[in-house]
Parts: C-alpha cells; structure tokens; sequence
C-alpha cells in the first residue's frame, strides 16, 4: 500500500525523486504553474520549460520535463488542472496518470492549489488507486517490473490541521477496500472457488466488529435458498452464502449491501462464446464490493449497522447442471422457470435479496454484473441504477457522485413484467431482450415488499475495464461500487438518507 504523508514548504526545493505541479491554460501557448509556493521567476521558468514541450494547461493533460536549474527533484510532471473551476474527476484522472507514469520511482511530491478538505481527499484516492499493480500470479515476468509509487507527499500552502491528517487516514481506508475488490477480482476463477471467496470475506475483517456466518450446502437446503443451489449444482465446487454483520453500539439506521458472486460464469448449460470468456472471473464484482466497503465501513467505525450479503457459486456445464426448463423455488417461496441458464446472477441475488428483506433494513442496495445490456446502453464507464423508490435511486445516484463513480438512474417500466410471465411457474428468468437491462431488474424487483426501499446498482461495464488503464483505473477489476457504498454508509450514519 502506498503511503501518503502532508507537508509544506516550497515545492522547488523538497527532497523527492519527482515533483507534480499543476499548470492551467496561460497567455498564448505558454501554460500558467498554479502551484503553490513557487517564486514568480521560477514559475515562468517552468512555464517556458513545458510550452517547449507542447504543455497547454487543459484539463487533464499529463507532461514530463527535467527538473533543471533551481528545482531539486530530478524530474517535474506537469497535469492540467484546466482554467474554470475544480473539476474534481479530471483532476483526479491526471493525478493518476501521473502516478502511474512514475512507477519506479521510490518519492514522488505532488503540489497543486487545493482550497478545501474535499479536494484534498480527491487528490490522496486518486493516489491510492493509481499506485496499483496486480502481481500475485506473476512469475519471471515480476522482474525488472517497475513498482507502483510507495510514498507521495502532498505539500500544503500552511501545516496541516488535524482535520486534513483525519480525512486522509479515512481516505486510504476507503482506498483499501477498493484495492481489496480489484483483488479478489483479478484473482484466477482456478484460485477463488465459492469457499475461497467466503474465507477472504472471513479474512477481510479479521479483528474488526464483524459477525461473519457462512452458509454451506447443508445449510443452504435447510433455508430454501434454491436459487444459490440451482446455479451451483453444475460444478464440482459448491456454493456458498455469506453474510458480514456489522452493528455498531448506538447505530440507528441499518443498510443492507448484497453483491453477486458468480466466481466463475461459463453460462452454464446455456454456454457463453468463447470469446473474451476469460473475463468472466469478474462476475463476482458485486460481491467483491460489498466485502471491500464492509471493511472500509468499520475500519472507519461508521455509526450504522450494516448487513453484507455475497452468494456466491461458479456457473458450470455438466450432467448435474440445471436445464433450461427447470423450474426453482427460491428463499421466499417464489418459483422460477430458467428458461436461460446464463441468466443466473439474478437467481442467485433471489435468495440474498429475500434473506435481506426479512431483516427490514431502512436500505438494500445490490450491485451485480448482471446484464450485457448495461454495457450496450451506458457503456463501459457508468453503472446503471434502478430503484423501487424514487427517492433512493436519486440518493444513491447522488452519493456515488460525490464518491467519484459514475452513475446514471434508470426506469423499471412495468410494461415488462409481462415478458417475464411463465406458463409454468411464478415466473420466469428471463424477459424480452429489449431493454434487457430494465428487464433483470424488474425480476429483482419482485423479491422486494413495496415499502422496502431497494436500489440495483448494475456495474456490468464499470466493474471490469478490458482495455488500457486510463487515469486511476487500472485495466482488469476496478472496485466499482465500493466508493459508492461506503459514501451511503456514512451519508445514513450522518442522517442525511
């Protein structure tokens, strides 16, 4: 882990391997130093310096020089920061591409014009999550591999008051969960089973105010949880439930967080293509996200009880696999016809969503990579957010905000429950694939009492980035969600959801 520590003094003359100041679009072609504590003849020093290489100043732009005469760090990064206003993403998106420009080097000291505690805790997450590198199954190919920067310094216009100190110690425990969540993402589907998952859930709160139950198969038949044990019952691995119960003394509001937990999905019976079928390792994204944010949670010791859900099963093709055509009968009494056995995810939160209700908690969030759909309407970048209640799909919309993740309300059009009406049963897993998003969440929707406030986060795109790493986002697991769920956690701790 990265460790970041706050000082002051002029940026020109701090001990440091590499310094990062901030520029901003200037007169003509040369770009303005916005950082602190720089003597006017050595900012237009520096200035000159980056518009010879092509620096503008715009908003999230990256640029490296030499540190040159009067500037002991050996190398200056240059991000742009942009001319109107705080644009709190961009800024975080160039921070992070800077840190991951500087792997390798062991001190790096970041100096831009932060004005509140807020953007200071922006700058130190987008350090955290940009010094990451998933190395655990790596063999000879570790070597020589540049390591993630492991100590940044933020330097500060005056001494930094405790308050500043608190916010960046709780910052790197958010920033922990989700480096745990890209983990246990990134982890090979041959390393993390069902019961493997359940044991890092185990693990993650080791020594913290956590109650962990994990239920096995035995168990899992005794409860009626029939979704969990349908998707499971193809594989040589079992299935599992587990649930991570924090309650506070004095705590006053209760959230429950549920996340799917498909180890590995192959699609079962109803087989995906082979294509890109690697990837599916991240379809315990959800799950993953609900075991980070329990432990930021409680690491942060947040006034609120809070209940984490993860079934969790591998989604295999065998002679003992459900068919397409079973029926099930899931936690609380519901039967469903599998007419698509790749369609699992939801069968599996069935049974997690009816275990939450039964607790009545004031909220239940669920985030899972559930549809492909996702991806086609909101692309690769924003989750999809669907609600029984206006008013908590707003909030929750507006909590991942100010967490720094993207996303975006959706509908649950009643017109589509009829597509999921079964001949033979309750009703079925699948609907019409118009809308195929809206569809699964309205099959959520139906394990949810009207007066329960229920939100389903889909994170199919923004859980897993295939492509090149970009900003503070690595490519691979991301850790969507966590940010979202723990900004929820301490808003109802605070009274404000």
């Amino acid at each position: 882990m990265t460790s970041i520590s706050l000082s002051t003094g002029s940026p020109l003359t701090h001990a440091t391997d590499a310094l990062v100041v901030g520029l901003a679009p200037g007169k003509g072609k040369r770009p303005d130093v916005v950082s602190p504590r720089i003597a006017t003849a050595q900012r237009a020093r520096l200035a000159e310096a980056f518009a010879a290489v092509g620096a503008t100043g715009k908003s999230g732009d990256v640029t490296r020089i030499p540190g040159g005469s009067g500037v002991k760090a050996p190398v200056v990064v240059g991000i742009g920061v942009g001319s109107v206003g705080w644009d709190a993403e961009a800024t975080m998106r160039a921070v992070g591409s800077a840190v991951r420009s500087l792997a390798g080097t062991r001190r790096v000291s970041i100096s831009l014009p932060l004005t509140d505690d807020e953007q200071l805790v922006a700058i130190t997450m987008a350090v955290l999550l940009a010094a990451y590198d998933f190395t655990a199954h790596r063999g000879k190919s570790v070597r020589g591999r540049p390591a993630p920067v492991r100590n940044v310094t933020l330097l500060l216009e005056a001494d930094p008051t405790p308050e500043q100190k608190r916010a960046v110690k709780d910052a790197a425990v958010v920033a922990d969960g989700v480096l745990l969540a890209r983990d246990l993402i990134n982890t090979p589907p041959s390393h993390l089973h069902p019961a493997e998952l359940a044991d890092a859930a185990v693990a993650a709160v080791t020594d913290l105010p956590v109650d962990v139950t994990v239920w096995e198969v035995p168990d899992l038949e005794r409860d009626g949880c029939g979704g969990i044990l349908a998707v499971g019952m193809g594989s040589a691995h079992a299935p599992r439930l587990v649930r991570m119960e924090y309650a506070p003394k004095g705590a006053r509001a209760h959230l429950a967080l549920v996340g799917k937990g498909i180890t590995f999905d192959t699609g079962g019976i109803s087989i995906k293509p082979a294509a890109n079928m690697d990837e599916m390792k991240a379809d315990m994204s959800g799950a993953a996200a609900v075991i980070g944010a329990v432990q930021a949670i409680a690491r942060l010791g947040l006034p609120v009880r809070v209940t984490g859900w993860v079934p969790t099963a591998e989604n295999m093709p065998s002679g003992t696999a459900q068919r397409p055509g079973d029926i099930i009968t899931v936690f609380d009494g519901t039967t469903v016809e599998v007419l698509n056995t790749d369609a699992e995810g939801r069968l599996i939160l069935a049974d997690a969503l009816g275990m939450a209700v039964a607790q009545k908690p004031d909220l239940i969030i669920d985030a899972a990579t559930l549809t492909g759909a996702q991806r086609i309407a909101l692309g690769s970048r924003i989750a999809g957010v669907m609600s029984n209640s206006d008013d908590a799909r707003n909030r929750v919309c507006s909590a991942a905000e100010a967490a720094g993740e993207s996303a975006w309300p959706m509908p649950l059009p009643a017109d589509l429950r009829a597509s999921l009406d079964s001949a033979v049963a309750d009703i079925a897993n699948i609907g019409d694939r118009f809308g195929g998003m809206l569809s699964a969440g309205v099959f959520l929707k139906e394990f949810i009492p009207d007066r329960q406030p229920w939100v389903h986060m889909d994170i199919a795109g923004p859980a897993f980035n295939d492509k090149a790493a970009y900003g503070y986002t690595p490519k691979g697991g991301t850790g969507a969600a966590v940010r979202t769920f723990v900004q929820v956690a301490a808003e109802m701790a605070e009274g404000s959801v």
